[in-house]
């Protein structure tokens, strides 16, 4: 293995190790500590209104769902652009967290449904709109919090997945198998 090639191994080994540790931030943001993830929260305020204002057209309760509902499918949307348009697992990985604590920030808004005691920027609550007024549902909002909760811890591990398996096989950038040369992909390394 020539210079350049271990050089450019070190590289991508410390690219994933890097992002293994900003989805960790982000996990323990969101679900060890239950909070928005500083910064990101804030991106996340604006997809999430963005959201009610791309679905007005729509009957209410849609344009109510979607604030979260944007709020998710845009990180979802980048994820899939990383792996299909890119094949930049790190990418993917990065989007499946933030999708997550999206997720979980969902779970927050949905659970606070019944006692509304949230502090929000102005209008009506959301899902005790979705849940009371329109499917009078309420009673229902910590199962369906908990469903939300849940599907964000599976982004989330799904995104510590990859980036432990990139780190331990040397997934390269642009590549879905493992890089070549190294022990994981079979082939011996050369050298000698």
């Amino acid at each position: 293995m020539n210079g350049s090639e271990l050089t450019r191994q070190w590289r991508t080994l410390w690219r994933y190790v890097a992002g293994l540790l900003l989805v960790c931030v982000l996990g323990w943001f969101a679900f060890a500590r239950d909070m928005r993830v500083p910064l990101l929260g804030c991106a996340d305020l604006g997809v999430h209104e963005l959201g009610h204002m791309l679905f007005t057209p729509f009957p209410d309760v849609v344009t109510a769902i979607m604030g979260n509902g944007l709020q998710i499918l845009v990180p979802l949307a980048f994820a899939i652009w990383f792996l299909a348009g890119q094949k930049d697992l790190l990418g993917v990985a990065v989007c499946l967290a933030w999708a997550g604590t999206c997720a979980q920030d969902a779970s927050v808004y949905i659970a606070d449904a019944p006692t509304q005691g949230l502090a929000l920027i102005g209008g009506e609550h959301d899902w005790a709109y979705v849940l009371g007024e329109h499917f009078h549902a309420l009673d229902s909002a910590s199962t369906i919090a908990a469903v939300v909760r849940g599907s964000g811890g599976v982004l989330f591990t799904m995104s510590v997945v990859i980036c432990l398996y990139a780190v331990l096989y040397g997934i390269e950038r642009g590549s879905l198998s493992p890089a070549s040369g190294s022990p994981a992909s079979g082939s011996p390394a050369s050298g000698t």
